[in-house]
This record gives C-alpha cells, sequence and structure tokens, in this order.
C-alpha cells in the first residue's frame, strides 16, 4: 500500500455503508439481508459502496463512481469473482477499517470511426480491438509516434491495466501483471503474421496508436470495457492519469496475493 492510500485508509468512515446488486436472486437476497443489518445509506451520502455479484458489477460500480472518492468494496454474489471478496454477513465494518485499498486508473480510448466521428471511453480492464467479419483485421501499431508494426494480421489486440492482466489479457495469454506495476500489457488476438509475435510490455505512461488498414474490407470494433463502438479507423489509448478509483479487499487476501495466486495457478 501507497503512502497515499495508507492517508486514504486512514481518512475513511465506514458508519454509512450503500449496498448496490446486480439482478440475481442470490445478489438481491444479500441485499436485503445486508441492508436489514446495517442500513442502507444513500450512495451520495454514503462513506463506502459496498457491491453485491460479480466481477461485471464490479467494473460498473467503478465506472459509476470513478473520481469520487468513494471506495468500493465488492462481495462476491455472481459467478467471476476475481475483483470480489468472500462474502460473509458478519462484522461488516470491521472488515472495512482493516481492508487494503488499492488505487486505479483508467485507460481513455480514443476513437476515430469511418464517418470521422470521435468517441471517447474509458476502461478499467482494457481496450480491445475485434474484427467484425469473417476476414481477419489488418492493423498499423505506434507506441508514442513511433511505427513499431506496419502490418499485424490478427483477430484483434488489446491493451490492458494491471488490473485487467488477469482478465481477457489472459485468455489471449498475455502476461499477468502485479496491481503495483507501473506497466500496460499490448497483446494480440490470435496473430496470424508476424506469427511469433507475443505482444509487448510498455510503461504505463506510453500512447499507443492502432489503425486499422483496408478498414472498410475489413471492419474492426473496438471496446472499452462495456463500451463499444464499431467500424474504427482508429484507436488512441493511454492511461487516465488525471481519474482514480478506490477498490478495497480483505487485508489478508489483498489483490496483490490474488494475482501472485493467479501466476502459479496450472
Amino acid at each position: 500500500m501507497s503512502q497515499l492510500e495508507a492517508e486514504v485508509k486512514r481518512a475513511i468512515k465506514c458508519d454509512k455503508l450503500a449496498f448496490l446488486a446486480s439482478e440475481t436472486e442470490e445478489a438481491q437476497e444479500a441485499l436485503q439481508k445486508l441492508s436489514a443489518l446495517y442500513g442502507n445509506a444513500r450512495t451520495k451520502e454514503a462513506d463506502v459502496i459496498i457491491a453485491l455479484g460479480g466481477d461485471g458489477l464490479m467494473l460498473q460500480t467503478l465506472h459509476a463512481f470513478m473520481g469520487t472518492g468513494k471506495p468500493i468494496y465488492g462481495m462476491n454474489r455472481g459467478s467471476v469473482g476475481f475483483l470480489m471478496n468472500e462474502y460473509r454477513e458478519e462484522d461488516l465494518r470491521e472488515r472495512l477499517q482493516s481492508a487494503d485499498i488499492t488505487t486505479i486508473h483508467p485507460l481513455r480510448m480514443e476513437v476515430v470511426d469511418h464517418a470521422g466521428y470521435s468517441h471517447v471511453a474509458r476502461a478499467i480492464n482494457e481496450v480491445s480491438l475485434i474484427r467484425q467479419t469473417s476476414q481477419a483485421a489488418r492493423l498499423k501499431i505506434s507506441v508514442d509516434d513511433r511505427v513499431r508494426l506496419e502490418e499485424l494480421i490478427c483477430d484483434g489486440c488489446l491493451v490492458a491495466t494491471p488490473a485487467g492482466s488477469t482478465a481477457y489479457n489472459l485468455s489471449a495469454h498475455g502476461p499477468i501483471l502485479p496491481i503495483s506495476a507501473s506497466l500496460l500489457a499490448l497483446t494480440p488476438i490470435s496473430a496470424f503474421r508476424p506469427r511469433r509475435w507475443r505482444g509487448a510490455l510498455l510503461p504505463n505512461r506510453a500512447k499507443v496508436d492502432i489503425e486499422v488498414l483496408d478498414s472498410l474490407k475489413r471492419p474492426v470494433s473496438a471496446a472499452a470495457d462495456h463500451t463499444e463502438i464499431r467500424n474504427v479507423a482508429k484507436v488512441t489509448v493511454h492511461e487516465d492519469s488525471e481519474v482514480e478509483g478506490l477498490m478495497m479487499f480483505d487485508s489478508d487476501h489483498g489483490w496483490d496475493e490474488r494475482i501472485l495466486a493467479e501466476m502459479f495457478r496450472y
């Protein structure tokens, strides 16, 4: 935990809790039980936001409260829960008081589509480009305004944060990044040529430009987490260091431990 995160932890109160839940029966049942035990404050007044569901709900909650200074504590009531803590009803305020806080910065995706319109979205996990048809995508990749790959023929590629390195990036055989690493993962998806290229690790201050070659014949979509733009011509990705979100993890099973465990999973 950084000094800033330690200071934030000391300043956070856990008196007023706001609970948000996914629509599943399991999450809604947990919402009723926890609200009865601890109350359910309005999100604007809450000291901590409690997300009840899976990783999808956690991402939605982080997006909704990014930049507000409100920490998010997730409890797993969904099918996937890498970003979530174990669900327990007892001693919740004590768990929150002792929880570790992790600061994350999203990626900013800037897109120009075929029609020349510009779009902006943020991603906590990754920005991904995917072919829209049966034909492979042809991509030109530049880093900090220097061309690094004149042509990547592939199903797509993605830029992942440390937080997202265990998600789509890992499925595409990209590297797992420690949460404190000042790095981004640039990972190809089913690369055909150059066949042996496995991606790159970039400093988190890097700016990645991806130009879609032959974009009318080989259309490509771009997605920042859940926000998708279709028929893109060019995508620029960089870390938005001016915006931050706060996540809370139980001190006995923090994010560093989760990532280490994932690295040694087989």
